[in-house]
């Protein structure tokens, strides 16, 4: 019987970060979160991410339980002698875990940037500024990362078997897009996926993806929220319609 591979990529984010980009991702007021919609997108995050043998630490799973405890408490008939003003919603807890961690990743960003200034290293920009050509690239997390591949995964047939040491390897993979990168210094994240055209080869090569940037090999930006992804050669000049700020 084949061995599955299976790769360990440490994830830094957790499933509150999970909760945030979906949120933005979707455009929701966060006080007013569709918990249906929502915990229908994390699950599927979930599964993508045990497909893609990444490992999912218990605090993911214990959002997915509150997430569905929250989704069928909202599905409850509310108690007819009890006001509207007095019912309690169950989002409620959840919401304000969500604001103050968001205020927590708001401060530390800003100590970052803070700490990049006087090192007089590249630091953060969101913008994207059109009048003088050059595209400000932001700093990426692994959620965008995921997204992005999740789209194009979408497209991709169903394969018949499973990711194997024998059919595919991580390490070929590796190989295949430091070359790439080596040619070109900087791509824009679909082109790593031009020559994968089975459900398996896109998987493989993204893990492999994940892995050259967890082992510092490449950088990955993105133009703003949701927009272009780009990966970078680690100490790669970067082009000149591409910026981040210093």
């Amino acid at each position: 019987m084949d061995e599955i591979y299976n790769i360990k990529i440490p994830v830094f984010e957790g499933p509150l970060d999970l909760l945030l980009h979906l949120i933005r991702e979707n455009k929701i007021d966060i006080y007013d979160i569709p918990i249906a919609l929502i915990t229908k997108q994390y699950l599927q995050y979930l599964e993508m991410m045990k497909e893609l043998n990444l490992n999912i630490a218990g605090e993911f799973l214990a959002m997915a339980a509150t997430l569905i405890y929250i989704k069928s408490r909202m599905l409850l008939p509310s108690d007819e002698e009890i006001t509207p003003e007095e019912l309690e919603d169950p989002r409620k807890e959840l919401v304000q875990k969500l604001i103050e961690y968001q205020k927590f990743k708001e401060a530390a960003i800003h100590l970052r940037e803070r700490e990049e200034e006087w090192m007089k290293v590249f630091g953060r920009e969101t913008a994207l500024n059109e009048n003088d050509g050059e595209i400000y690239l932001s700093d990426i997390s692994l959620f965008d990362l995921l997204g992005a591949f999740k789209k194009i995964l979408e497209t991709a047939p169903p394969d018949v078997g499973k990711i194997t040491k024998e059919t595919l390897t991580v390490k070929d993979r590796m190989s295949l897009i430091i070359g790439i990168i080596e040619e070109k210094n900087t791509i824009r994240f679909e082109e790593l996926f031009k020559e994968s055209t089975t459900r398996a080869q896109l998987i493989v090569t993204f893990i492999a993806l994940l892995e050259l940037i967890r082992l510092g090999l490449l950088r990955a930006y993105q133009e703003r929220h949701f927009g272009n992804i780009w990966v970078i050669k680690q100490n790669a000049e970067i082009p000149p319609t591409l910026s981040v700020s210093q």
